[in-house]
Parts: C-alpha cells; sequence; structure tokens
C-alpha cells in the first residue's frame, strides 16, 4: 500500500484579530495587535486588566438551530464557528461522502470555564435544585468535537487530547496519523479556548505568567523582546480541514499545504516552566523533521511558541538552535504571532498553524511586533515589527503546555 499523504483544504478561525480567515491573517500580516482593555469583564479588581478578545460575536448564525447556540459555552460557540468556516472553505458536501471515514478532533485546554464559574455562583446563591441541567455537557472540554459531529452528522473518530496550550498541535497531528493509518479520510482539527473569566484572570496572574502593561494594552504581548513581563490571555478557535490526497483530488478540492512532519515529547521537569535546555521541544521539532524526510536546512519559517514570558522564550530559542544547528541563525525566520493575537492558550496551536500555511501560500512571514529591544538570549531572526515577504516551502509550527507537553507541526508547500 502506497503511504497516504495528508493535506490541508479548509480553514477556520476566530481571534482577536477578526472573525474569519481574512481578517486574522491581514491583521497578522499589518502587524495589527488585537489586545486591549477587558470588556467581558470590569477588570478593575485584577491586575491585569488586558486581553485579546473577541469581539462582536455572534453564534446564532453557526449552528443550525439558535438554541443550540444558547446551550453552548462560548468555547464551543467558537469551535463550532471555526468548524463550519473550515467545512464551507473546504467546498466538501457532507452529504457526499463517507460519514463514517470523516472524524472531530477540535479540542480546549481548560474548558468551559465561563459555565463552571456561573453555575457554581448560582449553586452557591440560589441552590443545587438551580444549577442547569446543561452544566457538565457544556463544561467538558471534549463537548465541542461531540457538538460539531452532531451539527454535520459525521460519525468518524471523534475524540479530543487535552494538554494545555499544546491542545490543538496533538489534536491535529494525531489526526494526521489516523488518517495516515487508514482510519479516516478526512478530520476536522484544532482547538477552542475562552477563559478571560474571573478564575482564569486569578489565576494566572498569581503564578506571575500575565502582563501588567496595562497602560499599554496593544504593546504588552512582546516576544523575544528584553522587557517582556508575562503573556497576554488571548481567546478563540483555529480549526482546519485536513484529507488524505486522493479523497481531496476525488473530489476537486483545493489544496493550501500538506501536512508532512508531527512531532511529540515531554519535558518531565516541573508543572508550568519549560525544562531550561530545550531539549524537549528540540526532540519533537526533529521527530517532525523525521516523519517528513526533511532536513533542517529545508525549513524557511518557524512559528513559535513564544509567549512572552522570561523563561519560556529563551529556552525556546535554546531548542530551535538544539534542533536547526546553524540553520538557526542563517535562513531560518522565526515570529511569534502571539504578539498580536495573545496566547489563545489550546486554540493557539490551530491559529498559529493556520499562521504558516498562510505563510505559504501568500510568501508572506508574519512579524513579531513590539520588538523594541531584543533580548540578546533570544539571538534568533525574529522577523521585529513587520512583516517579510519571503518564498516559504517548508513552515513548522511549535505548541508548548504546561505539564512539559511539546508538539510541533511541519507543513510544506504541495507539489
Amino acid at each position: 500500500m502506497s503511504e497516504r499523504r495528508v493535506v490541508i483544504t479548509g480553514i477556520g478561525c476566530v481571534s482577536p484579530l477578526g472573525l474569519d480567515l481574512e481578517s486574522t491573517w491581514e491583521g497578522m500580516k499589518s502587524g495589527r495587535s488585537g489586545i486591549g482593555r477587558i470588556s467581558l469583564l470590569d477588570p478593575e479588581p485584577y491586575e491585569c486588566k488586558i486581553a485579546g478578545e473577541v469581539k462582536d460575536f455572534s453564534a446564532d448564525q453557526y449552528f443550525k438551530l439558535p438554541k443550540d447556540a444558547r446551550r453552548a459555552d462560548r468555547y464551543v460557540q467558537f469551535a463550532v464557528a471555526a468548524s463550519k468556516m473550515a467545512i464551507e472553505d473546504s467546498g466538501v458536501d457532507v452529504s457526499k461522502i463517507d460519514s463514517r471515514r470523516f472524524g472531530v478532533m477540535v479540542g480546549s485546554g481548560i474548558g468551559g470555564l465561563g459555565t463552571l464559574e456561573r453555575e457554581h455562583e448560582v449553586c452557591l446563591t440560589k441552590g443545587p435544585k438551580r444549577v442547569s441541567p446543561f452544566t457538565i455537557p457544556m463544561m467538558i472540554s471534549n463537548i465541542a468535537s461531540g457538538i460539531i459531529s452532531m451539527e454535520y452528522g459525521l460519525h468518524g473518530p471523534n475524540m479530543v487530547i487535552v494538554t494545555a496550550c499544546a491542545t490543538s498541535n496533538h489534536n491535529i497531528g494525531e489526526a494526521w496519523r489516523m488518517i495516515k493509518f487508514g482510519d479516516a479520510d478526512a478530520f476536522l482539527a484544532g482547538g477552542a479556548e475562552s477563559t478571560i473569566l474571573p478564575m482564569g484572570l486569578a489565576g494566572f496572574a498569581n503564578m506571575k505568567a500575565l502582563s501588567t502593561r496595562n497602560d499599554e494594552p496593544e504593546k504588552a504581548s512582546r516576544p523575544f523582546d528584553k522587557n517582556r513581563d508575562g503573556f497576554v490571555m488571548g481567546e478563540g478557535a483555529g480549526v482546519v480541514m485536513i484529507e488524505e490526497l486522493e479523497h481531496a483530488k476525488a473530489r476537486g478540492a483545493k489544496i493550501y499545504a500538506e501536512l508532512v512532519g508531527y512531532g511529540v515529547s515531554a519535558d518531565a521537569y516541573h508543572l508550568s516552566a519549560p525544562s531550561p535546555d530545550g531539549s524537549g521541544p528540540a526532540y519533537a521539532i526533529g521527530m517532525a523533521l523525521k516523519h517528513a524526510k526533511l532536513n533542517a536546512e529545508d525549513v524557511q519559517y518557524l512559528n513559535a511558541h513564544a509567549t512572552s514570558t522570561g523563561l519560556g522564550d529563551i529556552a525556546e530559542t535554546k531548542a530551535i538552535k538544539l534542533a536547526f544547528g546553524d540553520h538557526a541563525k542563517s535562513g531560518l525566520m522565526v515570529s511569534s504571532t502571539k504578539s498580536m493575537t495573545g496566547h489563545m492558550l489550546g486554540a493557539a496551536g490551530g491559529i498559529e498553524l493556520i499562521a504558516s500555511v498562510m505563510s505559504i501560500v501568500d510568501g508572506v512571514v508574519p512579524p513579531t511586533i513590539n520588538v523594541d529591544d531584543q533580548d540578546p538570549e533570544c539571538d534568533l531572526d525574529v522577523v521585529p515589527n513587520t512583516a517579510r515577504e519571503a518564498k516559504v516551502d517548508v513552515a513548522l509550527s511549535n505548541s508548548f503546555g504546561f505539564g512539559g507537553h511539546n508538539a510541533s507541526l511541519l507543513v510544506k508547500r504541495f507539489g
């Protein structure tokens, strides 16, 4: 049996930069920040008062029945919206394909935190009898995948992997693996998150993980910059439609890029801090290259996990140098689109793979904005402040999660 190849045929996203691929990608290319003062709640009591919020989002249009939208947590609404866009963008007619061969893996790092907070308050103030019967299904991290399958009648493999901020990459990578293995022909895969909430803000802030540059929101997320002081939370969803190549060709699908590599590893080091030597991510990058049968020198662009934390950006720089050797400093363009979207947690990898794919399609590498004084310990070509026109044939996207979870995805120009 010949090797099964996997291609990306549809893209859907909801982000602080816009409610679709076009506005999100245009925002990235222009170096626009989606970060501002929090409006979803009163930020005054919180140390961090800024975030990358999704603006003007209305869920009803993405669900077949508006009542189902109202019974879905905000993270699920984002997931369903991005999945609908990915299906429509792919041009697939769901009624004409084998639904048992079409799977869903759209995960979330934290799940329905908003539902949990709201119903916990109801339980405390109004009593347990008043808690919504929808609480548990609205809250759990797997429900977005379940609801997407119900919306479209998709009976194929359906599950989610929850690995904090590596969630999207693991879901996309394992969906890729199932297509390669022959268990499915198509998947909707990615991640969604909505945690700009009291517990999210307080929890991350008390870890000293969040930026407190509240007077300059648009300049607060500054990966690789010497004066970074923590990440800025974002929200949204990034979902891709991936297909086995012959399946895509048979229906005349347009192909954005080929998904050629996937690498996974663990730091086995600390609850929330990265291993300082960078060896864990470097191993994942090496595994992705090995799967793709590519050399380090073949990669032109790397979308970094780089969240704008002191330890994290340096550790990833070390990982990139370990994995790429001399190429890390001569020929490899690196950027962190989190400088514009904030850190979208479980959705980050989905959005960042999309940015990596679009760099191949458009020949434009998005910038890392707010690099005013580059940290000498992050001595890479971080494409500072302004997008760069460049031919990209191979791009890699890194995602790392609390618990030491590392995942890298490798995409290549199709041809």
